[in-house]
């Protein structure tokens, strides 16, 4: 990768429509993919929610007409084909991932920057999709993108040292740092981030103590910013869950099997924030029975 101007940012669900802003409002061209136009245009609208709401607390000082001028929504895998950098974030599902690779494979650029924005998966099962797997690299951002300024970033085994370089300097680009970490399962995150999100479940499921408590306890005990089961809801319970299976299956350790209370609030769709109810109901500060 010589030039960094377009980004191609594929799938617009919460972190993807984060990805795509953040990019946008340092001044690059992005092609946003989604295969469901509806998702598209919500994701437009909460984006230029999002760049008025920074603007007017000062927390960014980006236009945010300029910010949506500078994307481009799209159905079609196809108009990739411009992109120095593509950043996929389709969900944390590893067969609908391989899917969209094998598109990457046929429609990205040859020297284009390829990134897997997976918390759990290997980025050696995306690398092995593509021509040049060494041009393949994790990019693990955190929700809301746009204000979290360091990200986890994966080597896999085939990733070059200049893949590795132009992955961080894209990072500096959006004024955020990236930390390198091993192609191993959970990578650092998440390898302790889930069990703990998991556990803190339990803690609900047994009676122990009750949603509302346990994050007052992290709070105000540990003086986190944010309890576990808010930061379940912040993730959405699916992603928790399906990040468990993954982690789960690779490892064969039992401390990564999630608790029958995470499965059942996700068979009821009760997601956290992205469907206004998980943990707690969302404008509201009430715990999930």
């Amino acid at each position: 990768m010589t030039t960094l101007q377009t980004v191609a940012v594929i799938g617009a669900g919460v972190i993807g429509r984060g990805v795509a802003q953040d990019c946008a409002e340092h001044e690059l061209d992005v092609v946003l993919v989604d295969r469901d136009p509806a998702i598209l245009e919500a994701a437009l609208a909460e984006i230029r929610q999002q760049a008025r709401l920074y603007a007017m607390l000062r927390k960014r000082t980006h236009d945010p007409v300029r910010v949506l001028s500078r994307i481009h929504a799209t159905t079609s895998l196809e108009s990739i084909g411009a992109a120095d950098v593509v950043v996929e974030n389709v969900t944390e599902h590893e067969e609908i991932k391989a899917a969209v690779w094998d598109g990457l494979a046929r429609w990205a650029r040859t020297d284009a920057l390829l990134a897997a924005n997976t918390s759990c998966i290997p980025i050696a099962s995306f690398a092995a999709r593509v021509p040049r797997p060494e041009r393949v690299v994790g990019l693990h951002f955190m929700n809301p993108v746009a204000l979290t300024t360091m990200v986890e970033v994966v080597r896999g085994q085939a990733t070059h040292d200049e893949t590795l370089s132009a992955a961080l300097a894209f990072l500096r680009r959006l004024d955020k740092t990236g930390i390198v970490v091993a192609d191993r399962p959970g990578f650092a995150i998440n390898r302790v981030l889930m069990p703990t999100l998991n556990e803190a479940i339990w803690v609900v499921h047994d009676g122990v103590a009750s949603a509302v408590d346990v994050d007052r306890l992290f709070i105000g005990c540990l003086g986190h910013k944010m309890g576990p089961l808010a930061t379940a809801d912040l993730i959405g319970l699916d992603t928790v869950l399906r990040s468990l299976d993954v982690l789960h299956a690779s490892s064969g350790d039992p401390k990564f099997a999630p608790c029958p209370l995470l499965v059942r609030l996700v068979s009821e769709g009760h997601l956290g924030r992205k469907s206004g109810r998980g943990f707690f109901f969302h404008g509201a500060a009430e715990e999930a029975s």
